[in-house]
């Protein structure tokens, strides 16, 4: 695919991913209707994965593939006890910290990400050692405070990358 076309694929697929997610919770009661959310989300998760990877590899073949991997990870079912999302915050940090260095997106919108994204590697793997225990619950406010940064970036990038895509990859910081 070219450029252009991972771009726009991986911004639509970011909205899907969202919207498939939220969806996911929503319906948290009807196992069914969650089964075939999980699916979505899942085949979202692998797209991005494939498509930033492509966007990003040019940048640093290993950071990316790695990214790419945190992605898979993320995608695979089972992947429960807060696992899949550790493996997305590390996937996500990584894919932004490339799109930064290549200068791909705008700087303030790359930097969101990388920032929001590394926040929930520390809260999630803070959780996992029993820290904010009640924080993991998706009604408690502290889990959609930790999460609404990444939810931004990910919503300004998705429509950034349908509308402007994603600018070659330049000098490295």
């Amino acid at each position: 695919m070219t450029r252009t076309t991972n771009a726009r694929v991986a911004g639509f697929t970011f909205l899907f991913y969202i919207a498939s997610g939220i969806a996911s919770l929503a319906l948290a009661a009807r196992p069914h209707a969650t089964d075939v959310l999980s699916v979505f989300t899942s085949l979202s998760a692998l797209v991005l994965g494939v498509t930033l990877y492509a966007l990003t590899r040019e940048q640093d073949a290993d950071l990316a593939l790695l990214a790419l991997v945190c992605r898979v990870i993320e995608a695979m079912p089972g992947s429960g006890q807060g696992m899949g999302a550790i493996f997305f915050a590390v996937g996500s940090t990584l894919f932004c910290w490339l799109l930064l260095r290549g200068r791909m997106i705008p700087a303030p919108l790359a930097w969101l990400g990388v920032v929001a994204s590394a926040l929930l590697v520390v809260v999630l793997l803070a959780q996992r050692a029993g820290l904010f225990a009640g924080a993991v619950n998706w009604s408690s406010s502290v889990t959609w405070l930790v999460w609404l940064p990444a939810l931004v970036f990910e919503i300004a990038l998705a429509f950034w990358l349908l509308i402007k895509g994603a600018a070659p990859g330049r000098a490295t910081l």
